[in-house]
């Protein structure tokens, strides 16, 4: 038996690999909405009730829940748009304004987007600290944020890490 040289094997490879892409985009559904069947899947994400829930502990059993502190920086009148899912189309869910603070947990993996924790406004006890939101303490494993704050996603654009 001979063998194939290395080179030849390559080309071969290359070959097989070139398909005809229309094939593939015919067989996925309009939507990031995976598994959905193809007629009940929205046409745009503006229309999708898609939500990613902010995720905590992602640094370990030792760290705080959420590593850091962020600061709404450079976000106008209009403040920064707090979304339920890490991309442009997702649903409104609130507005930081300028100065506002929030706990940062995650990070989307193209790092264009932060999932925060809002800090509460400061309790009458003690008006320089955040109310707690239950991130600044160590959790037991990886989890979504259900504590008593609202969570979301902001654009890393608009947040400048202040803690952590």
């Amino acid at each position: 038996m001979r063998a194939v040289p290395v080179s030849i094997a390559l080309a071969v490879l290359m070959l097989a690999a070139c398909s005809k892409s229309s094939d593939v985009l015919e067989e996925l559904p309009n939507s990031s909405l995976a598994g959905a069947a193809r007629e009940d899947v929205p046409e745009t994400r503006l229309e999708s009730s898609l939500a990613r829930p902010v995720t905590i502990g992602e640094d370990g059993p030792r760290l705080d829940a959420c590593g850091a502190m962020g600061q709404a920086v450079r976000v106008g009148a209009k403040g920064l748009p707090v979304r339920a899912a890490p991309f442009a189309d997702a649903k409104e869910i609130a507005r930081m304004s300028e100065g506002g603070r929030a706990w940062v947990c995650t990070r989307s993996l193209d790092q264009k987007w932060l999932g925060v924790v809002l800090a509460a406004e400061p309790s009458s006890d003690n008006a320089s600290e955040p109310a707690d939101c239950g991130v600044s303490e160590p959790v037991d494993r990886k989890q979504s944020y259900d504590g008593p704050c609202l969570s979301g996603w902001v654009s890393s654009a608009g947040i400048r890490l202040i803690a952590g």
